[in-house]
């Protein structure tokens, strides 16, 4: 989030992107076709060069195609929490953003599953009491402290509006 996307008086106490761990399988996935590439390669066939290089071409698209699209979504998916909302911004080609004021905010919890554990991250769900249901921030570090952070700050705006 840039300065000018701020309200007067609001900082950015969070910003965070999606855990690393998005992009692990599809890592995996081009190594993997980088293995059969190379087995191609070096095992001697019965087939003709151009055979081999249309199998080239082809796994090279396949790669990037299972690489590039979460690749990109992990890049531009970002949670920012500010001293005043929790705003989640997503996409490639059509962002997608949805803000909730801290005001509005009336429980924040957090879900760890096995992996996310292994991981070091979890899903964050913050609920504002309207008839949409909960912002849900998948994957997000350290979760915990992110959780203990953001309830911090609505106990503070609630601190601040009761005085």
């Amino acid at each position: 989030m840039r300065e000018e996307q701020l309200a007067n008086g609001e900082t950015i106490v969070m910003q965070l992107r999606t855990h690393p761990k998005k992009v692990v399988k599809p890592i995996l996935v081009l190594v993997l076709l980088l293995a059969v590439l190379v087995a191609l390669w070096t095992v001697p066939l019965p087939v003709d060069e151009i055979v081999l290089w249309i199998a080239t071409l082809v796994l090279g698209l396949l790669g990037l195609a299972a690489a590039v699209g979460p690749f990109l979504r992990w890049r531009t998916t970002r949670y920012i929490i500010t001293n005043q909302r929790v705003a989640m911004r997503t996409g490639v080609l059509t962002q997608t953003g949805r803000d909730i004021p801290l005001y509005r905010i009336n429980n924040v919890t957090f879900e760890k599953q096995l992996s996310d554990r292994f991981w070091g991250c979890g899903t964050l769900v913050i609920s504002d009491g309207t008839d949409q249901p909960g912002m849900v921030l998948d994957d997000v570090p350290d979760v915990e402290a992110v959780q203990r952070t953001l309830q911090d700050l609505v106990r503070q705006g609630t601190q601040l509006s009761d005085d």
